[in-house]
């Protein structure tokens, strides 16, 4: 009995391994294959030796710079139903972080200095001058309050779309085991093993909505097959509590506006997480000398679920701050 369970364990560890063969082997066919409608749509700009992709749309007197939060994989499309909006009467972009869209993967440790260099470098080779109105989301909410402390004259205004704190990130330190699961991700996903997994690669509700295109839904699904969870998503994670850290030590940009959008499902409107949340914008905001915080209904990925109503809070603030960003 001892021998035939050996044998059985055996030939599961074989058929395991062939498995995942067959899958890296598929995928990486796939990625072959998609490559060929993966056409960077903006500009790619040289930037440490690596192609940074930058898009822009419009036209007018502010530049509203898109910032993707974490592991949105192509945020040029994930992004569109939001920026349209903006691009209507103004000048966009949206930069895609090392890792990320149409970028090249720098393969380094993603401090928080490179990746802002990287991402002022990027838009000042594609044209575009500061003063910008950033437009983070989630994590990379850490980079714009980190540009506003660093070169406060080149923001106009931070728009943050259910942004991560640096204090947040600082308080709740990834744990060990996190951390391996994280590198365990990277490390499916070189695998192919994703493929398994679709609806964790993108956002399904990118593909319900009108936004795109069917074939801006193709290359959506491609491009995110692509670079999700790459091995700069994963040390952009990895990196964190140092990036906040290094944010945390500094004074606070209270001179820069902020708008603080608030993203709240209705399922969670009472939770001790939601709570907090509240308490930690509340108390944040009280150190800037223009900062307003807006609740509004939705999940994290707020710019699906109400861009409308973003917008108009967005247009709403900034001519109250206007004539003290030199309007």
């Amino acid at each position: 009995m001892k021998k035939k369970a050996k044998k059985m364990i055996v030939y599961m560890g074989v058929l395991i391994v062939l498995g995942m063969v067959i899958i890296c082997i598929y995928h990486y066919s796939l990625i072959q294959n998609e490559s060929a409608i993966l056409q960077p749509n903006g500009t790619l700009n040289n930037v440490d030796g690596q192609n940074l992709h930058v898009y822009q749309e419009g036209a007018g007197v502010d530049t509203y710079i898109f910032m993707a939060g974490s592991g949105i994989a192509a945020p040029v499309y994930e992004l569109k139903g939001l920026y349209r909006k903006f691009s209507q009467h103004h000048q966009i972009a949206v930069v895609d972080r090392a890792g990320y869209g149409y970028s090249d993967v720098a393969h380094d440790d993603r401090g928080i200095d490179t990746i802002l260099a990287q991402t002022r470098q990027a838009l000042l080779q594609s044209g575009l001058e500061p003063p910008y109105v950033l437009v983070p989301h989630s994590i990379s909410g850490l980079e714009a309050i980190y540009w506003a402390q660093k070169y406060p004259e080149e923001v106009k205004g931070i728009i943050a779309l259910d942004i991560g704190l640096p204090s947040q990130y600082v308080k709740h330190k990834m744990g060990t085991v996190d951390r391996w699961m994280v590198r365990g991700m990277h490390l499916a996903t070189k695998l192919g093993l994703h493929r398994l997994l679709p609806t964790q690669v993108y956002n399904p509700q990118v593909l319900q909505l009108s936004f795109l295109t069917a074939q801006e839904k193709e290359i959506y699904q491609a491009l995110s097959f692509k670079q999700f969870f790459n091995e700069d998503m994963q040390n952009e994670l990895l990196q964190v509590y140092e990036n906040s850290l290094q944010s945390e030590q500094l004074k606070k940009p209270q001179d820069t506006p902020i708008l603080l959008i608030d993203a709240i499902a209705e399922e969670n409107k009472h939770s001790k997480y939601t709570k907090q949340n509240r308490q930690d914008y509340a108390d944040f905001a009280k150190q800037f000398n223009n900062a307003q915080v807006k609740e509004v209904s939705g999940t994290h990925s707020i710019y699906l679920h109400q861009p409308d109503e973003i917008y108009q809070l967005a247009m709403e603030f900034m001519k109250t701050t206007g004539d003290e960003k030199g309007r």
